[in-house]
């Protein structure tokens, strides 16, 4: 298969996807910031340090073999250019985007859902056609999208594989959406109220799900944009109910909101939308061969155990300060006892 270089590969989607690859028959050299390994990783993975906004050291790291370069960590467009200056010495690219990119017929997408009627309203599912935010440094999703530019007009000289994730699910996540009913059950409450009935749709993509999907992608190069997500887009009141399963716990009594959350810090989890984000799957299962290594909840047992070791003894915040710093107090016990009673 030939040498593959992977970037970002300690993160939560870089672990399986070094993993997968080197099954497949790949060299796989892993760089990562700290150049650490995964236990999973087999003996002849190459751990390697890398401080990608280095050019030279990201040079050093490619060196004049490779076949292909997974760069799960790229959200800038001086990312792609970095990836483009190497064109003579990688056979192709297979790089981490995002479903954030798309916009609405309205011009509406992820960066306008706190705008009075900013939320979009995307056709169902969402396919890899429909049109997306102006490229840009502005926000993640203008990045994303100039990221994904930069690297489509290039594929004369360097072929790239752009995968759309959804909400990323597993292990090894700094933000893990799970957090907010994991937690709760922890803490034993008995009660939760979800907001927009429950009916709230994120489109997951478990990291077992991307690493089959970059694997694939890796062994067969092009130059085109593929939506990355599980089979399966549960509504939020799902999800919760999965969660209680995995965790072996009775379901707590859910109390069904329609609309928005009925007040600050109440009804309002991380999977929470107004409106349903569902993404079409067939270009992947026609172009690659895809097909889901694993569902969401079947998945679910080792992204719960990650998340309850790393709770155990420790404040939420000090555990994951991303996921406070993104969504703030998740956990207002009082303030949702208080408007319940």
């Amino acid at each position: 298969m030939g040498r593959a270089v992977v970037i970002g590969a300690t993160g939560q989607i870089g672990r399986p996807a070094v993993a997968a690859l080197a099954r497949d028959g790949w060299e796989v050299t892993a760089a990562s910031r700290g150049g650490g390994r995964d236990t999973a990783w087999p003996e002849g993975v190459r751990a390697v340090r890398l401080d990608r906004e280095d050019d030279g050291a990201l040079e050093a790291v490619i060196g004049e073999d490779c076949e292909v370069l997974v760069d799960i960590v790229a959200f800038r467009e001086h990312h792609a250019r970095q990836l483009t200056r190497l064109a003579g010495r990688v056979g192709s690219a297979v790089v981490i985007s995002s479903v954030a990119v798309y916009e609405d017929g309205m011009g509406r997408g992820f960066d306008t859902q706190s705008e009075p009627d900013g939320f979009p309203h995307y056709p169902l599912p969402i396919p890899e056609t429909q049109t997306t935010v102006s490229p840009g440094d502005a926000t993640y999703s203008t990045r994303k999208v100039a990221v994904e530019r930069e690297l489509l007009a290039a594929g004369d000289q360097l072929p790239a594989t752009l995968l759309r994730a959804g909400a990323v699910h597993g292990p090894h996540c700094r933000t893990p959406r799970e957090l907010y009913f994991v937690k709760r059950n922890l803490d034993g409450r008995r009660s939760r109220v979800l907001a927009h009935g429950g009916e709230s749709r994120f489109h997951p993509a478990s990291v077992h799900n991307l690493a089959e999907l970059i694997r694939l992608a890796a062994a067969r190069p092009g130059s085109r944009v593929l939506n990355a997500c599980d089979d399966e887009a549960p509504t939020v009141a799902e999800i919760a109910e999965a969660i209680d399963t995995a965790m072996g716990v009775a379901p707590p009594r859910t109390v069904l909101v329609d609309g928005p959350a009925p007040a600050p810090t109440v009804g309002d989890s991380p999977w929470s939308v107004p409106v349903p984000v569902v993404c079409d799957m067939s270009a992947a299962r026609r172009e690659l061969g895809y097909r889901q290594v694993t569902g969401y909840a079947e998945s679910l047992p080792e992204t719960v155990e990650w998340i309850t070791d790393r709770l155990s003894g420790r404040d939420w915040r000090e555990a994951y300060p991303k996921m406070h710093a993104a969504y703030g107090d998740l956990f207002d016990y009082d303030a949702e006892d208080a408007w319940l009673t």
